[in-house]
């Protein structure tokens, strides 16, 4: 049978001081007189206490009371940080954050025997006297007079509770801590006046809630729940008589008594607790010897805290995820606000990461490129219309350890959210520029001529012109192959990824449409939170990005061109069930049905006839996307999307060094790396997976007319690849004086 708690002595018996009696006069008289008393009749005595000697520091009575009536009456008890945890789209723990890992429980939620044990082997007499236990205080100064050391405390529960929210409000400050730890007379005088203002405001019962929510139990654990689930991997309602006993008995030493490290002294120490249950009379004697009689029964479970912690490969997404709380001004108004709700934790984060996905995603980034590759890489996926991210995956893993090839560094979000400067898009960076000249009115059929090579010519700007001032190499781009020679219309410029068809492009449009249409897809900045260059080179991707932003912009595209703000978080509710408003996606169309439809068309083309023609998906649904490889191959991409998914995958030395030529890649040696040969295969491997069983939904495209046949025996002929044709060239080589002032492009299409 469950011990239960002894109804409460009639305050007839205990002399309390009662909130709301007399006026407030009264109660500072009552406040000095119970301090007073104790001051008195203590006397002497109170020398072998923890309690320094009044006499013996040459204090009077009056000096004390003097000091009582000094400390404000107000005592502000925290609202006790706790365990934040994070879950995916389906309930699934990502991860458990905390500053403590603490979860506040009611008293109805604790089992009465560990209420119980706690109170009969820290203050047995709780429920029977007020803030200051008198008799306590006697009995612990007779003995300690006995000894000639301090071998007993007189501190009552109360007391106890007051040093632990100093202590719980000191934080992580090392000085603070050890402040409100000291045993002065100081703090013991204002440990006694914040008691007996509890024990007015408060009932017995929510002092010892209160009491059991803060305590700290060893090994990371602060409360009753967090030291159930540490310890015995179980909640604290379902605790047995012993293993109530061996928590209860942790709080005088949790390192003395530390049943993992010192599991002789533990098993004694709840042996103590076992006996003082019986002398109370909160169990029988056969309860005792049985308690008394089992084992340990350890079910350690050691701390887990952050997203170091979390499973299959989703800690970077649960790092993107604090970085959202602590940034996002719907999370509070200032950044100390939102560091403060954060660092309070007690949330229930329920996120946009659909498990499966973000499976499909680790797998093919994981299967494709091995930890130990000098290059890696990464894939975000967005559902379209709706902003939500459903998988942000890469083949480092999360951690700390460089030996490891661990990294925290996000390689899928710009440097403000968690990762790095960014990494040149190369040509999937073109469908912009032909988003911009679409929405500008030239036709899905525009033809430039496209010659091989030509010099960057003079643009305009958003508020100037750009004029080349290079020489050499750099004051040209050529085209990958000899034998790209125009004229090329739109489709058949994008399937083949011809460099100067959209350096015309972007010539005819101007340089401010091409930047406004980046801003309008969500490439508002470069990764790195410097501003985009206009310089003719955008057309051939030279603003470094991250993953999630590409992911975002194609997913635009799928949507029919309806642009979303990323979103990661769904719904957050607080331990107690209280909701936190989350910002919903905000989405926007921001290019016309007709320009997104087009340019899916044009994408679709890539797949069918282009760079990507190799990267069908298995069940042959109709896929829309784009290949880009950067200058001398240190970055490589491939951006894609069905209807239901937008996928970016990025591969390349993770500080933007490694030079993909020569190289070997998941065991196989490869003379040269390109978007389709690259990252294009783990794009295809990742939407194979996650779209497998679902519906095949048709791409929404247009009719655009194939260009007329070539005159031109020495040109490319007709809209397919040329073999071996590719997204890369040499260096568009932008490097000069300009009246913005650019750095040197060090990306390809």
């Amino acid at each position: 049978m469950a011990p239960t708690r002894p109804p409460r002595p009639d305050s007839s018996e205990t002399p309390r001081l009662r909130a709301g009696r007399g006026s407030a006069a009264l109660r500072h008289t009552r406040h000095g007189a119970t301090f007073l008393t104790v001051s008195v009749l203590s006397g002497v005595l109170l020398a072998g206490m923890a309690l320094p000697a009044v006499g013996a520091l040459g204090l009077t009575a009056k000096n004390t009371a003097d000091s009582f009536d000094s400390i404000p009456d107000e005592f502000k008890t925290p609202a006790l940080s706790q365990a934040t945890q994070i879950f995916d789209a389906k309930g699934g723990l990502i991860a458990k954050v905390y500053e403590r890992d603490r979860t506040v429980l009611t008293a109805e939620q604790m089992a009465p025997v560990m209420r119980q044990a706690q109170v009969d082997i820290e203050d047995a007499r709780f429920y029977e006297h007020g803030a200051v236990d008198l008799k306590g205080v006697l009995r612990a100064a007779s003995k300690n007079a006995e000894s000639g050391a301090t071998v007993q405390g007189a501190s009552t529960l109360t007391q106890q509770y007051v040093k632990n929210v100093n202590v719980e409000q000191a934080g992580d400050d090392v000085a603070a801590v050890r402040e409100a730890q000291r045993k002065t007379l100081g703090r013991k005088i204002q440990e006694l006046k914040y008691a007996i203002k509890l024990e007015e405001d408060l009932t017995k019962d929510q002092i010892l809630t209160n009491y059991l929510n803060i305590t700290y139990y060893g090994n990371g654990a602060y409360g009753v729940e967090a030291a159930s689930q540490r310890y015995f991997g179980k909640s604290n309602k379902d605790l047995t008589v012993p293993e109530a006993a061996t928590l209860a008995g942790l709080v005088q030493n949790p390192s003395q008594y530390d049943p993992k490290l010192h599991p002789q002294a533990a098993q004694k120490r709840r042996d103590v607790v076992i006996d003082k249950l019986l002398e109370n009379k909160h169990i029988t004697a056969d309860q005792a010897k049985e308690a008394k009689a089992a084992p340990l029964g350890l079910a350690f479970h050691p701390p887990r805290n952050g997203c170091i912690t979390a499973q299959a490969g989703m800690g970077f997404f649960c790092d993107y995820v604090r970085h959202v709380v602590k940034q996002d001004p719907a999370f509070g108004k200032s950044a100390a606000e939102r560091k403060k709700l954060w660092d309070q934790g007690g949330l229930n984060i329920y996120t946009t990461l659909d498990p499966d996905k973000q499976a499909a995603a680790q797998d093919a980034v994981s299967g494709n490129v091995r930890v130990t590759d000098p290059v890696s890489a990464a894939a975000t996926m967005i559902e379209p219309g709706t902003g939500k991210i459903l998988a942000m995956a890469q083949t480092r893993p999360y951690g700390l350890d460089p030996n490891k090839n661990e990294t925290v560094v996000n390689y899928n979000v710009d440097a403000a959210m968690g990762g790095g400067n960014g990494f040149q898009p190369g040509s999937t960076f073109k469908p912009v520029v032909a988003a911009a000249a679409l929405e500008a009115g030239l036709p899905a059929t525009q033809s430039y001529p496209a010659p091989n090579r030509i010099d960057y010519p003079t643009m305009k700007t958003c508020d100037g012109t750009w004029k080349n001032l290079a020489t050499g190499k750099e004051r040209s781009v050529p085209n990958e192959s000899a034998k790209e020679i125009g004229p090329y219309q739109l489709k058949e410029a994008m399937a083949l990824s011809v460099n100067t068809y959209f350096v015309q492009m972007e010539q005819e449009i101007g340089l401010c449409p091409v930047k406004q249409m980046a801003n309008k897809l969500g490439i508002g900045a470069k990764a790195s939170g410097k501003p985009l260059e206009e310089v003719p080179a955008m057309a051939l991707g030279v603003e470094e990005v991250s993953p999630l932003t590409m992911a975002n912009v194609y997913a635009t595209f799928a949507a029919r061109g309806v642009y979303c703000t990323p979103l990661s978080i769904s719904k957050i509710t607080r331990v107690d069930g209280r909701d936190v408003p989350v910002p919903p996606a905000s989405c926007n169309q921001v290019i016309s049905q007709l320009t997104a439809d087009t340019l899916t068309t044009v994408l679709n083309g890539v797949t069918e006839k282009g760079t990507g023609a190799d990267l069908g998906l298995s069940d042959r649904r109709q896929i829309a996307g784009k290949t880009g490889t950067s200058d001398q191959k240190k970055a490589a991409w491939f951006d894609g999307y069905t209807p239901q998914l937008a996928t970016a995958v990025w591969l390349g030395g993770p500080a933007g060094g490694v030079e993909m030529r020569n190289i070997t890649i998941n065991g196989e040696f490869t003379r040269e790396v390109f978007g389709a040969t690259g990252p294009g295969p783990i794009w295809r491997d990742a939407m194979n997976q996650a779209l497998r069983g679902s519906t095949k939904e048709p791409l929404n495209m247009i009719y655009i007319p194939d260009p007329p046949p070539r005159t031109d025996p020495k040109s490319t002929t007709g809209p397919a690849a040329s073999p071996g044709a590719t997204d890369a060239t040499p260096s568009p080589g932008a490097s000069q004086r300009r009246p913005r002032g650019t750095g040197k492009p060090t990306e390809q299409p």
